[in-house]
């Protein structure tokens, strides 16, 4: 197993990609501590219940994280909130958004600087709505903006010692619910996307097969945002 005994770092773990993440490398035989503000169902090395959005809370965790792993081989900011958009959205519900998903990858990787080993990865999570939007959606969409930025800006200033790359997913199904008929033919890739999707994803580019990518984000979404959808196209009607 590439990652047995690795020392890995993920935030939001409690459900979804984060979860499946977590479980994942525990699979491989790593060492995992993770973060997220609810409880966290996994035999990790280290749980700590905390906000990544708050300042204290992220130093704690980075703390231990250093007590209990001794070095970080990989840490993967994946939390994230959303408080909706423009016309919902207030300023102090933007800002928030904010800290959690871009603030706190910065600064968790700041904190752990010291521990990551030589050739260590750092991968955030970003999202394909960092490219491409909904409406009332700008919470969300300006954070996966600012993730995606933020990795090649550290990319570039950590360079010849941690790698950084980004992941950007389409639609997943975290929870067992995948739609059938349009829902799936309307992707390129012929379904919706899975959590393995992601973790395959992780794996790759935590991996020495990988040691040349850097600076990158990497699209994770069945070719969905590539294709244009128009009225009669993969089973759709327009009916407005």
């Amino acid at each position: 197993m590439r990652f047995h005994n690795k020392a890995v770092v993920i935030t939001g773990a409690a459900q979804g990609i984060g979860r499946a993440l977590a479980q994942a490398f525990l699979d491989q035989g790593a060492r995992v501590a993770v973060m997220d503000v609810q409880p966290v169902d996994l035999a990790a090395d280290l749980v700590f219940q905390g906000n990544v959005g708050r300042q204290e809370d992220l130093e704690i965790f980075a703390v231990q994280c250093m007590d209990q792993l001794g070095q970080v081989d990989l840490l993967v900011n994946n939390a994230m909130m959303t408080k909706g958009g423009i016309d919902s959205c207030s300023y102090d519900d933007f800002v928030a958004t904010l800290q959690v998903g871009v603030a706190a990858p910065y600064y968790l990787t700041r904190l752990l600087l010291p521990a990551f080993s030589q050739g260590a990865s750092v991968i955030n999570l970003s999202s394909t709505r960092a490219f491409q939007s909904q409406a009332h959606t700008e919470s969300y969409t300006a954070a996966k903006g600012g993730i995606t930025a933020l990795t090649h800006a550290l990319a570039v200033s950590l360079k010849g010692n941690i790698r950084v790359n980004a992941i950007a997913p389409g639609w997943i199904d975290v929870a067992g619910a995948a739609g059938d008929g349009p829902d799936q033919s309307q992707h390129p890739a012929g379904r919706v996307g899975q959590t393995a999707d992601i973790v395959n994803a992780v794996f790759f580019l935590a991996s020495p097969e990988a040691g040349f990518i850097t600076g990158q984000t990497l699209v994770v979404d069945g070719g969905m945002s590539k294709l244009m959808v128009y009225h009669g196209d993969a089973g759709w009607r327009y009916s407005g």
